[in-house]
């Protein structure tokens, strides 16, 4: 009884509650408070407070820099700043905004909800804080509409603690811009090209819908920028227009500006002034070559192409078409050789018409852009299997017999495999640019019909000129040891090469296409060889109708699934910079050196040249471990910025590399084939250095 009667009393005592947050000021459409993110004052001299509004669903209220439209956040704490009240001063801190439209204008600022952090100053230390604030903002949705409230808000005296608002002020504060290192959000270059104001950003995760606020002393209004992002998802360039012109006489050049750049949730505020108005560079005037020599390039490109990396595949084609007239007739010899050369020419004939079709009708025009189709990619792994399984001995390749009797009363099958071996042979060689052929090519493509298929018979002239050299002395043929048990086993291993390019192919599809729909196209692949080997009687019915049913039951489960191949990671992500036009305009302007590189998946040159040059360690040092920037352009997809890069240095086809820098602005275009000599005399020359 004692202890309830003692209750009793506690509890109807008066007693002084103090409010941790201010009371709601509402009004239509928004309601309005200051919170606290402490209990009681304690011994500091300096507390954390906050404004914060609420505004219903449609409602936007704006930035401190606001745009072309809206008005700024103004604060009165005049009647607060009072002895009594105990407040010197108070500041105002903004999160990191948000880009709307309204009515075609583009406005910053906050939907829905928004805590403004407020660093508030005390006169004397430990005392209570009285806040008395007037607050004016305008709302907008389909209008626009001014509001004000007079706020009222006490913080009292005592040992502090945290407030239940203290989550809420926080979650305000991690909103914030912050340093650049904390944001994750690095600032690598900013300049002008006089109308425009150009950024390059870096970010330690992935960009995530970047965006950046320009303020300036001059009140001019920049509106949304022109986002370039890399596909590793790092790095990006921004090109930020004013919104109105500029004022004459005004310049964006030495402007001091305050740049507030967004990367999702992330935000960093950085003071920037521009160094100097961008100029481009001087514009490359490709050498143009007379009509002789492009024709003596092209002959001596195409037999290049016989030693190129495209083409290696098709080496095992041509070993067995040379030792299987060992110790043979050197009439029919002479005849294989003649077909082979025939089949390049003619496929070289194809090339040319196909070139003139596609340039008067004004669509791109490149070396190897067929490539860049996943059709065409499978079409050349069908004819690999085929290939591949002729050489296992499951399909034969034959001319059709009336075309067999007109050509020669002692036809053999063989014969159609010769013609096939030069047209496939064309085929992969495309996807190459041999030394002097990028040159040929260039001049052909900028020519009209007449110069096309001149240049491109020269290239299948060259292209089949060891055939004609072996068809001129076939004994050179018929040296090799006669055809016995050897060439079987030579045959099976050949004919795992040209799988081994299937397979290639293949994984160069998966970066046009679905990984998913490359995977099921290889096993249907695997299930013609399985065909092929049944029919041939290699193996058994029962085995072969298992096998297929094995792949037919994978196929389905992944197309079902959408089970994925496992990409292998792209360079970009790790150090390459992916071209944009105007990134490589800025770093030019500010005298940066920069190494381009046109590449692609399909381009078998492009990975000798890393491979053998770009992989050397003290290449790799300049590269990615000094100021040089190395950038890269992916053309395994269309991409008419690529094409339209390669046009304007006369080229049409990769590989391409280029250095840039004060003592080359234009650009040193490097052969197709590089060294590593090359490639560091090139990178002096741009730094202007002589050695």
């Amino acid at each position: 009884m004692i202890r309830f009667l003692l209750i009793l009393i506690l509890s109807v005592l008066p007693t002084q509650v103090f409010a941790l947050a201010g009371d709601w000021k509402e009004d239509k459409d928004v309601a309005v408070r200051l919170i606290s993110g402490v209990s009681a004052v304690g011994n500091s001299a300096a507390l954390p407070l906050g404004l914060e509004i609420k505004l219903t669903n449609g409602w936007h209220t704006y930035w401190r820099t606001p745009g072309p439209a809206g008005l700024p956040l103004q604060l009165d704490w005049s009647r607060g700043q009072t002895e009594d009240n105990n407040l010197q001063s108070a500041t105002i801190h903004y999160p990191a905004p948000r880009r709307y439209t309204f009515y075609g204008l583009e406005t910053i600022g906050y939907r829905d909800h928004v805590v403004f952090p407020i660093e508030a100053t005390l006169s004397k230390a430990g005392s209570a804080l009285n806040v008395e604030l007037g607050v004016d903002f305008l709302i907008c949705s389909s209008i626009c509409v001014p509001k004000h409230f007079d706020l009222a808000f006490l913080v009292p005296e005592g040992a502090t603690g945290v407030s239940p608002e203290s989550d809420l002020l926080q979650k305000a504060r991690d909103q914030l811009p912050t340093d650049p290192e904390n944001a994750g959000i690095l600032l690598k270059g900013v300049t002008s090209d006089g109308k425009n104001l150009i950024l390059t950003i870096s970010t330690r995760g992935r960009m995530v819908q970047p965006d950046v606020f320009v303020e300036n002393d001059k009140n001019i209004s920049f509106g949304a920028p022109e986002i370039a992002t890399d596909p590793s998802g790092f790095d990006a360039t921004l090109k930020v227009k004013p919104v109105d012109t500029l004022p004459e006489g005004l310049s964006l050049a030495n402007l001091p500006m305050t740049l507030t750049i967004v990367n999702g949730d992330n935000a960093t505020e950085i003071k920037a002034v521009i160094p100097s108005v961008l100029t481009p560079p001087p514009a490359y005037i490709p050498q143009r070559i007379s009509f002789k020599l492009a024709l003596l390039f092209a002959f001596i490109g195409g037999f290049i192409l016989n030693l190129m990396p495209c083409v290696l595949p098709v080496l095992s084609l041509k070993i067995i078409s040379v030792v299987s007239h060992g110790g043979g007739d050197k009439g029919k010899v002479r005849q294989s050789f003649l077909v082979t050369a025939a089949g390049i020419l003619s496929s070289f004939l194809v090339l040319a018409s196909g070139t003139a079709v596609l340039k008067n009708t004004g669509m791109t025009l490149g070396w190897g852009v067929q490539f860049q189709q996943p059709a065409f990619l499978m079409f050349l792994v069908l004819l690999l299997t085929f290939f591949a399984a002729n050489l296992w001995d499951l399909f034969e390749i034959s001319l059709p017999r009336f075309l067999a009797d007109r050509m020669d009363s002692t036809y053999h099958p063989k014969l159609a495999g010769d013609f096939a071996t030069g047209a496939f042979a064309t085929l992969l060689a495309t996807p190459c640019s041999a030394p002097f052929l990028g040159t040929a090519v260039g001049f052909a493509l900028a020519s009209g019909i007449k110069e096309i298929f001149a240049v491109f018979i020269a290239l299948g002239l060259g292209m089949a000129l060891p055939y004609f050299v072996v068809a001129l002395f076939p004994r050179a043929a018929t040296l090799f040891p006669k055809p016995g048990p050897w060439m079987v086993v030579l045959r099976r291993v050949l004919g795992f090469a040209l799988a081994l390019t299937a397979a290639w192919l293949i994984w160069v599809m998966a970066a046009q296409i679905t990984p998913t729909i490359a995977l099921d196209f290889a096993l249907m692949m695997v299930a013609l060889v399985i065909v092929l080997a049944l029919r041939k009687g290699h193996i058994s019915g029962i085995l072969a109708t298992t096998g297929i049913l094995v792949i037919c039951g994978t196929a389905l489960v992944i197309g079902i699934s959408g089970i994925s191949l496992p990409k292998e990671p792209q360079e970009t992500e790790r150090q390459w910079l992916q071209y944009s036009p105007l990134t490589l305009q800025a770093d030019i302007a500010e005298g940066k050196i920069v190494f381009l590189d046109v590449t692609a998946d399909w381009c078998l040159t492009c990975k000798v040249n890393k491979k053998f040059a770009l992989s050397n360690k003290e290449i790799d040092q300049r590269l990615f471990h000094s100021d040089i920037i190395a950038m890269q352009a992916n053309w395994t997809n269309p991409n008419p910025v690529v094409s339209d890069l390669l046009k304007k240095y006369g080229r049409y086809g990769i590989p391409f590399n280029a250095v840039f820098g004060p003592g080359a602005p234009e650009g040193i275009v490097l052969p197709e084939l590089l060294t590593s000599q090359t490639v560091l005399k090139a990178l002096d020359a741009a730094a202007g250095q002589k050695k």
